[in-house]
């Protein structure tokens, strides 16, 4: 196939029917046309692939770990979510009723993935769909002075993370390991500040630019997760309650400043809340979809839903074909 049969010049996703393909014609048509879908992800920032058979973690594993490599774990994450193989998880597991704002993925970290995939195994009666915001379009649409106020600052993300017990994740689970030594090591490699307490709870500090290039393209990119640390995220009845548990903001589960210390006003991030909001797309989710994002150009985030809904992701460094 010399083309990618498209069916729209450009959107987000960019949609690819396949009508009867199964895997292995599939691995074929993504070596045959390699350069096209690399180019296509630069412009469009995501794909959905159409019609293919994933009725299983086991094959959606198969798929992407066809067509990619050198997967990612959740390590340093702070979403709920449940490991179901060597390189897939479920998308997150926070309440069906809570709407997830968009974001990039671990952009508040120092090591994050390149490449996600996606597919839904049971797509949800109502809502559930997986937003998506071109990263390039929020910068150009952000109100400048926000702009320049994160990028001569930079951010500081906070997080403290219990020994077992307590709101929010452990850092066993962040994580992924009971290992004080090797959380310690990997907290140095990648500059992460850390802080044991005696309760055996941890604080961590990560300084990150907020906007950043992307590695390619070059281009500007909205990179970060500022509304979803900063505590007018919360809703005023999970924040009084933490306010009576923490002395301050900053000993939140997580928490969220400029990088020079001063703090983000709640104003500040409504406004980014609504710009973003407005250029935010919603596509429906279908079986045999999968969905490949550019982690850098496109943010994400998910409507509430109703009833039974399983999607699933995984992460990698870079698409190999």
């Amino acid at each position: 196939m010399n083309t990618i049969p498209t069916t729209q010049e450009v959107g987000l996703p960019l949609i690819v029917e396949l009508p009867g393909m199964d895997q292995n014609n599939f691995v074929e048509f993504c070596k045959t046309n390699a350069q096209q879908i690399k180019d296509q992800m630069l412009k469009a920032g995501a794909i959905k692939f159409k019609h293919l058979n994933i009725d299983s973690v086991e094959r959606f594993q198969s798929i992407v770990g066809d067509i990619s490599s050198k997967f990612l774990n959740y390590i340093d994450g702070n979403s709920p979510r449940t490991k179901l193989t060597d390189a897939v998880y479920t998308s997150t597991e926070y309440d069906p009723s809570q709407r997830i704002t968009m974001h990039n993925e671990l952009s508040y970290s120092a090591k994050w993935p390149n490449v996600l995939f996606f597919s839904c195994l049971i797509p949800s009666p109502t809502g559930g769909e997986t937003f998506l915001a071109d990263s390039r379009e929020i910068v150009r649409k952000m109100n400048k002075d926000i702009v320049e106020e994160i990028e001569r600052k930079g951010i500081v993300y906070i997080r403290n993370l219990h020994n077992g017990k307590g709101m929010g994740p452990s850092w066993q689970d962040t994580f992924e390991t009971t290992d004080k030594q090797q959380l310690e090591s990997y907290c140095r490699k990648y500059n992460i500040d850390f802080v044991w307490n005696s309760s055996g709870s941890l604080k961590l500090k990560q300084q990150s630019k907020g906007i950043i290039r992307h590695p390619v393209t070059n281009e500007r990119v909205w990179f970060n997760q500022v509304d979803q640390f900063h505590p007018s995220h919360l809703g005023e009845e999970l924040f009084e309650a933490l306010q009576a548990l923490y002395p301050s903001p900053e000993e939140f589960p997580m928490f969220v400043q400029f990088g020079d210390g001063t703090s983000i006003s709640e104003e500040m991030i409504s406004e980014i809340l609504k710009t973003i909001d407005e250029i935010t797309v919603a596509p429906p989710w279908d079986k045999n979809e999968l969905l490949i994002v550019d982690n850098v150009l496109v943010a994400h985030g998910r409507n509430s839903f109703t009833g039974k809904r399983k999607v699933i992701v995984a992460m990698a460094e870079q698409l190999s074909v």
